[in-house]
């Protein structure tokens, strides 16, 4: 059995994305703003099989790695990464989320708003036409990657149905329903005769 992290652990583990989550928050005035006034409180991200994430809100609407117990509590489900393929909002709707509704909301708003703008990071390291041409590629290989999860879902799908018959079809399914619904008039009138009869 092993132990649970220590509170050092997980503040050690969440510096890169706490650094991550401040660069963007950095560029976003308005998205500290709404942080600022839950400074104190603590978040926590769980991702199965991943130790847990802390990051504590400070006084000028910033993150850092750590904190006590956690006033939310977000838990990316088995579904979430699926659901990242097929979108944000999905995605969005495929995280468990537990505690301070406020905070919860604040924190939805900014996960539909914020932006990284990866383009513009690049171009003070190698200038605007480099920095376009290798967001360009970065975007082409992000849609690439994703329409890739999407086949490889779908031919799971199809092997499924078609191959294993672990699933069945929407058309098979549809087909049963509505045997089933015939047999159930059937029966019904059955029933109204015999009760005539008798």
């Amino acid at each position: 059995m092993t132990d649970a992290p220590s509170p050092r652990k997980k503040a050690t583990l969440g510096w890169p994305f706490s650094f991550a989550l401040n660069h963007l928050l950095a560029a976003e005035p308005w998205a500290r703003e709404r942080l600022a006034p839950f400074a104190g409180e603590t978040i926590e991200l769980r991702g199965p099989p991943f130790p847990a994430l802390r990051f504590v809100i400070l006084p000028g609407g910033t993150l850092e790695a750590g904190g006590a117990d956690p006033a939310l509590t977000i838990t990316l489900t088995p579904e979430a990464l699926l659901s990242l393929a097929r979108g944000p909002e999905h995605f969005a709707r495929s995280l468990q989320v537990n505690g301070d509704p406020r905070l919860a909301a604040e924190v939805s708003a900014l996960a539909r708003h914020l932006r990284w703008d990866v383009e513009e990071d690049l171009s003070r390291l190698f200038g605007d036409v480099a920095a376009h041409r290798i967001a360009g590629a970065g975007r082409a290989l992000a849609r690439w990657h994703a329409d890739a999860a999407r086949r490889l879902v779908e031919s799971a799908a199809d092997y499924a149905v078609d191959e294993k018959r672990i699933l069945m079809a929407r058309r098979e399914v549809d087909e049963f329903a509505g045997a089933v619904a015939r047999l159930r008039d059937a029966v019904e009138r059955l029933e109204k005769r015999i009760e005539r009869l008798a």
